[in-house]
């Protein structure tokens, strides 16, 4: 396959979502047999507490369920500029390891890259990977993730989920990657 048939022009536009002050932000009916790829941007990440934890993530079926059962498994490594690297490995897990972020703070800056691939169709797993980085003072961390939900059911959105604080800023664009042939 050509890498140049990846172009910004062969992203599309679903979705946009902005959260403020909240436990988890969802983003429903966006994946659809239009597309078997979608890349989710998230931006402007900042949350609440002090220090710095891990985000997660479920996925939404076509029902409008939040998939709790435990059926992810993912690997998430943490590369960190001011220690050593983290890695955190889970299988048969009710939610996804996505992003770490650093908090605390107007001065933090970070952001994260997801890919989707095939949550529409319910003959397959929807698998996903991301890469997000943090930057905040002398603080520089990249998270990568890759993850599985085991389960073939049509997959139709996501949830954001933060595991110790309410989300107190984000912005999520998802687009779906046409491929031409």
């Amino acid at each position: 396959m050509e890498w140049n048939k990846f172009s910004m022009s062969n992203l599309r536009l679903i979705n946009e979502t902005t959260a403020t002050s909240s436990a988890s932000v969802s983003a429903t009916d966006i994946f659809s047999a239009d597309f078997d790829i979608y890349k989710i941007v998230i931006n402007d990440i900042d949350q609440i507490s002090s220090g710095g934890f891990i985000n997660q993530t479920r996925f939404i079926n076509s029902s409008g369920s939040i998939v709790t059962s435990a059926n992810y498994d993912n690997a998430l490594l943490q590369i960190k500029a001011y220690g050593g690297f983290g890695e955190l490995i889970a299988t048969n897990q009710t939610k996804m390891d996505l992003m770490t972020v650093i908090t605390g703070g107007a001065e933090v800056g970070q952001g994260t890259v997801i890919y989707v691939f095939n949550p529409f169709n319910s003959s397959s797993y929807t698998f996903l990977i991301s890469q997000g980085g943090a930057k905040r003072s002398a603080n520089t961390l990249i998270t990568k993730s890759i993850s599985v939900l085991k389960q073939t059911s049509s997959i139709t959105g996501f949830q954001l989920l933060p595991n110790t604080s309410d989300v107190d800023n984000a912005s999520i664009r998802t687009y779906g990657l046409r491929v031409d042939s």
